[in-house]
């Protein structure tokens, strides 16, 4: 008997429309191992087996099973968007119980494409953090239970990488698809600003936030990503070497990056030189500002996500983080702050085609409770960790985490690649020949 476990969103799909399985065997495997190694992760808030298996056999029934290109694959989504029948908690004690009552336009493309969702993954209270912990539960990484699955689509990641399911949805506003992605050995991409539907929280963090999906191949992210954008994402018509700069520093000033990550980057420059891209060393003129600004956007974006909620409901870190917010959120609406960081990035992406920096700068905080810790010191710790992503949110340009290598521990490294508006297309294709070049372990062994 074939084991769906373990097996690529392609290979599920493709075997579901040659009728080689069935939806539903492909779906009771996967809960057979949410319930086995669910609760050691910390992946999900709710599994939704009775409904998952209900649906499946919806989608076998579908006269058009042959041309879905998700056909029963099963999928997890983060908890901060909306799934038809379930409460969306985001992560908080303070949010509604009420059943949603239509699906999230994201999650509505998955099934419509064919996907069954079998769960909704845990996040940290309003997806603030980038350590995924709080009243519903704390994801952990499956290659090392005692640290972080990152935030905050720590959950979804955690769901990937244990092999619970083939592919998550998750979303991205200050670095929360590619840090859980660096610390899970997972392919993911934050796609830029309109690629996909947004429609998260209250105004995308004014539009910093995106939805994108997390995946073990690049196969997969290119497959689902073309399902949530409803484009392609094809190769170039003329796949000339590409000009790649190299960065090994960290953007915010006083936090460094640690050797593992700027060995890997190291390598992959190498790697990438070989098969013909035009590799060099170049650092883009990040402002000496660029820690404060995203401080500013960070927290303004929980303030107004806050809005209506019972303060006394929030943990300490989360009113003390919207609080502060609240003096900035004017300031940060009127996006002049990002649009002064976006002309000045902008003549270093028309020199240089792709930047390939570290994905975070050091291994991910120990799992515990951070929720019930102090502003500061959860603030520090994510910056401390991961200073690499924020740049792509203030900008809303496209960048993606890609493991490579492992860390002394032997979880995985990872790298992160940027690029100019559009060039979602561009970064699959360097991440695929970087898949090619050193391929990573799909899964962790957990279980």
């Amino acid at each position: 008997m074939t084991s769906w476990v373990g097996r690529t969103a392609a290979e599920i799909a493709a075997a579901v429309r040659d009728k080689r399985a069935t939806p539903r065997e492909v779906v009771a495997e996967h809960l057979a191992r949410i319930e086995r190694l669910g609760a050691r992760t910390g992946a999900f808030r709710t599994v939704r087996a009775e409904a998952a298996l209900v649906e499946a056999d919806e989608v076998a029934d579908r006269t058009d099973l042959a041309g879905l290109p998700l056909a029963g694959v099963p999928v997890a989504v983060k908890d901060n968007l909306a799934v038809r029948g379930e409460a969306t908690r985001n992560g908080s004690a303070a949010t509604s119980e009420e059943p949603a009552a239509d699906d999230h336009v994201t999650v509505a493309r998955l099934r419509a494409a064919g996907a069954v969702v079998v769960g909704l993954t845990n996040v940290p209270e309003l997806c603030v953090f980038g350590t995924t912990e709080g009243v519903h539960g704390t994801a952990r990484n499956p290659w090392d239970l005692s640290r972080t699955a990152g935030g905050s689509s720590g959950g979804s990641a955690a769901a990937v990488a244990a092999g619970l399911v083939p592919v998550a949805l998750g979303n991205d506003g200050m670095g929360s698809l590619r840090i859980p992605a660096a610390n899970c050995g997972l392919v993911t991409l934050k796609p830029g600003h309109g690629v996909v539907p947004a429609g998260i929280g209250h105004g995308d963090w004014f539009g910093m936030s995106e939805n994108g999906p997390l995946a073990t191949t690049v196969e997969d992210l290119r497959l689902v990503l073309s399902v949530l954008a409803d484009a392609g994402f094809g190769p170039r018509a003329d796949p000339a070497p590409l000009g790649i700069a190299v960065s090994l520093r960290s953007p915010m000033p006083g936090v460094s990056v640690g050797k593992p990550y700027t060995a890997a980057v190291r390598e992959a420059a190498g790697l990438l030189a070989g098969a013909g891209h035009r590799l060099r060393r170049a650092e883009p003129p990040y402002p000496a500002s660029l820690g404060v600004t995203a401080l500013t956007h960070w927290t303004a974006g929980t303030a107004v996500d806050a809005e209506g909620l019972d303060p006394a409901r929030l943990t300490r870190r989360t009113r003390v983080h919207a609080a502060v917010g609240g003096r900035f959120v004017g300031t940060v609406r009127t996006g002049e702050q990002r649009e002064r960081l976006r002309r000045r990035l902008e003549p270093f992406f028309a020199e240089h085609d792709v930047l390939l920096t570290p994905a975070l700068a050091r291994r991910s905080p120990e799992a515990g409770p951070w929720h019930e810790r102090g502003w500061l010191r959860n603030v520090l710790a994510n910056t401390n960790y991961s200073p690499l992503t924020p740049p792509w949110n203030l900008t809303g340009w496209p960048a993606m985490s890609v493991p490579f290598g492992t860390l002394p521990s032997g979880a995985p490294c990872a790298v992160q690649l940027a690029a100019r508006p559009g060039s979602e297309g561009l970064l699959l294709e360097v991440a695929e020949q970087l898949e090619g070049l050193r391929p990573w372990q799909r899964t962790a062994p957990v279980g």
